[in-house]
């Protein structure tokens, strides 16, 4: 008998179970099913409710299975009538104060409380006196509260202290007088707050956007991933009519386990804002009056062939959001090249493009998003990780926490990050890339290794800290180290710099690098060609168009807009609205029509949004995920691959027959072929550093036109805030 392992008897088969494993969880693996609501498999053992009660051999009293470790020779009945009896009465127990409200309660349907009362509660009710009522709390714009209902299995109490890392719920008072609170109203605001709505077994808490809506049983479901970051979170979609009424986890213990971010959760909301585009439209003599696609897109087709005509191909300047898909993007690039532009790009906020070509082929992690709870050190260069990338953060703060994971941070300021760290590193005298080349001076010092010529000048004079020397020998102990730039890095006016010193720092301590990119899709828009100097797969071209800020800063006779871009997700400092008012063709392929399109674009073409267009998104560890359109498009809006696919025929470009977006992922597959992740081959720095932290921060909830449209998020104090409102 292995050690591990211990044999154990479950309703009368012999099965083994790991040793100091519970009775629920040798049950669970053998598909014996024993009632739960406290338990759940990602949270703590509390062993509040008892609904989990099975006989043990030998044993005087029913036993709680969560609680109670599997031992050897242990012979366990879950469905004998002891256990029934014994969970009969604990579900009799629990109803006694439970309100009879189903027919109102959303979480009908799909009530954990629900499904168990019919298994195994009585027919009548023998409790008779006065039940007790529990006033409704308001913990925010985000959760709905019907406290009479909670039974108190813990589970939202023990997700904020174990997962979120925030306390935001907690008990208060004792025996019948005990209740779920908050300490102070309207504080459950944490970016993962939402998830406790998919914990709650009983309808306590629910999804206050989307309360009364609609009924679980009246929707179809659907595979969505998210668009708003990198990470590539899976999600359900559940739609009712052609609408998307709410947004659900989809379990992938790879990605984002069983969580999701309030971003993902409610960015739904936007979809439907007043400004949504429903038909094309084109601008006039200064007036916009609604036409039919086909006078849109040819009025498209001909503005950019009269300025490739008068002003030359060099005049027109394609930009993708890094949101957009795959498939998108691919279409995007090639209809700019076909009209002979190479300025193409999605990198919407990056100012410093002066050694793009050292850039990765894709910005991938450089390891599985799973791989970061296992790491044993992690070096985040210019990121806010909760706000960039929450399931991310999460995954941190869990390696952290149970594997001991050595983690520091280099930014402009200093953030919240709810763990312990080795070092915040932060401007004070230093800038980002000053910070970068002491932790590497350190590094070379202790190690006697070799920089590359181009970065050593970057060296002298650095004066190593204790910090940096402390951040230095934690980057070489362990099996896997790892180096991330997040969105901050790429913002910055000295990218070019700090990814370079970034580079050599990795090599010199032998952690790998990798990055946190902006946008849900930016991995996949890099191997799709849509960058100025690179095609499809990474091959270089023979002369590199015009970056996206070039592009504004050359104040362009033309531009394409693909996937809602406005002025905001552009860098301001290159005078965004007076390039676009200055050109004499904008077209905007954009799921809303506001102020923004309507003040700059000659023509708007609307396009379907997030979760109504089929299409692939390639995540950071580089997975491809493709995903079917969910709901139905507003109005007249049409998937933009074939808006872009119609616009491509119309300029008589070659290639553009797709019937499907599958077809155009598996052509642009074929094209790039098997690729590895590259080297970064950054060799730019300068002789001296400075000491200013020029970067443009990004609010969570305004990261993409969606998002700054849902209501809800917009209400948290992290939407508050960014509007320069009382957070």
């Amino acid at each position: 008998m292995s050690e591990d392992l211990v044999n154990i008897e479950v309703d009368g088969v012999a099965v083994r179970a790991p040793k100091g494993a519970m009775i629920i969880q040798a049950t669970d693996a053998q598909g014996a099913y024993v009632p739960r609501f406290c338990y759940h498999e990602k949270l703590s053992i509390a062993a509040n409710c008892r609904m989990c009660l099975v006989e043990v051999e030998k044993a005087p009293k029913p036993l709680p299975a969560c609680a109670t470790p599997v031992a050897e020779g242990m012979k366990i009945f879950t469905k004998s009538p002891r256990a029934i009896a014994a969970q009969k009465a604990t579900m009799e127990f629990l109803l006694i104060n439970h309100p009879l409200d189903c027919p109102i309660c959303d979480q009908g349907g799909e009530c954990e409380l629900q499904d168990l009362a019919m298994g195994f509660g009585r027919d009548i009710a023998r409790y008779s006196e006065r039940k007790r009522v529990v006033k409704d709390q308001n913990i925010g714009p985000l959760v709905s509260t019907d406290m009479t209902r909670c039974i108190h299995c813990t589970r939202c109490v023990r997700f904020g202290q174990e997962i979120a890392g925030i306390p935001e719920l907690g008990t208060v008072g004792r025996g019948d007088r005990m209740q779920i609170s908050t300490y102070i109203e309207k504080s459950v605001d944490h970016e993962l707050s939402g998830n406790i709505i998919d914990l709650c077994p009983v309808g306590a808490l629910n999804n206050k956007a989307y309360r009364y809506r609609a009924r679980a049983w009246e929707m179809t479901q659907h595979p969505l991933v998210s668009p708003h970051d990198c990470a590539g979170t899976n999600l359900y979609g559940h739609v009712l009519r052609g609408r998307l009424m709410r947004v659900v986890p989809r379990a992938n213990e790879a990605i984002n386990e069983t969580w999701i971010a309030d971003r993902d959760r409610y960015s739904c909301e936007g979809l439907y804002a007043d400004d949504r585009a429903g038909r094309p439209m084109v601008k006039e003599g200064g007036t916009w009056r609604e036409v039919d696609w086909e006078t849109a897109l040819e009025a498209a087709a001909a503005g950019l062939q009269k300025v490739v005509r008068e002003h030359g191909a060099g005049q027109v300047g394609m930009l993708v959001s890094p949101a957009a898909s795959l498939e998108e993007g691919y279409l995007a690039a090639r209809v700019a090249r076909g009209l002979g532009s190479e300025n193409v790009d999605h990198r919407l906020r990056r100012v410093d493009f002066r050694d793009q070509a050292g850039d990765p082929l894709a910005p991938t992690l450089g390891c599985s998003i799973a791989d970061l709870e296992q790491a044993s050190a992690l070096l985040l260069v210019g990121s806010n990780l909760r706000q960039d990338v929450p399931i991310v953060a999460h995954r941190v703060r869990k390696g952290v926490l149970r594997r001991g994971t050595r983690v520091a941070f280099v930014n402009p300021q200093p953030i919240d990050v709810l763990f312990p760290v080795e070092a915040q590193l932060t401007s004070n005298g230093y800038g980002m890339a000053q910070h970068l080349a002491a932790i590497l001076a350190a590094a070379v010092r202790a190690s006697a290794a070799s920089v590359p010529a181009a970065v050593g000048p970057a060296l002298e004079g650095i004066a190593p800290t204790a910090e940096h020397e402390r951040v230095a020998r934690m980057l070489t102990d362990g099996e896997l180290r790892v180096i991330l730039l997040g969105a901050l890095a790429e913002r910055h006016v000295a990218y070019s710099e700090i990814r370079a010193l970034a580079a050599a720092l990795a090599v010199a301590t032998g952690a790998r690098l990798g990055f946190l990119p902006e946008g849900a899709n930016a991995v996949g828009a890099s191997l799709a060609g849509v960058t100025p100097h690179r095609g499809v797969g990474g091959r270089a071209v023979a002369k590199p168009g015009l970056a996206a800020a070039e592009m504004i800063g050359a104040r362009l006779r033309a531009y394409v807009l693909v996937g809602g871009i406005e002025t905001e997700d552009l860098p301001p400092s290159f005078g965004v609205e007076n390039a676009l008012r200055g050109a004499d063709c904008v077209v905007a392929l954009t799921p809303f029509a506001g102020a923004d399109h309507l003040a700059h674009a000659t023509v708007i073409l609307p396009v379907a949004a997030f979760a109504e267009t089929s299409g692939t998104w390639v995540n950071v560890a580089g997975l491809w995920q493709s995903v079917p359109g969910a709901a139905r498009p507003a109005g007249e809006a049409r998937p933009a691959w074939k808006v872009l696919r119609v616009l491509g025929n119309l300029l008589g470009l070659h290639g553009f027959d797709y019937l499907s977006s599958e077809e155009v992922r598996d052509e642009l597959r074929n094209e790039i072929g098997e690729y590895a992740p590259s080297p970064v081959a950054g060799s730019f720095a300068p002789g001296r550093l400075a000491a200013l932290d020029a970067t443009r921060d990004v609010g969570i909830y305004a990261v993409d036109a969606v998002v700054r449209r849902s209501r809800p998020l917009q209400e948290t104090a992290a939407g508050r805030s960014a509007r320069g409102g009382a957070a």
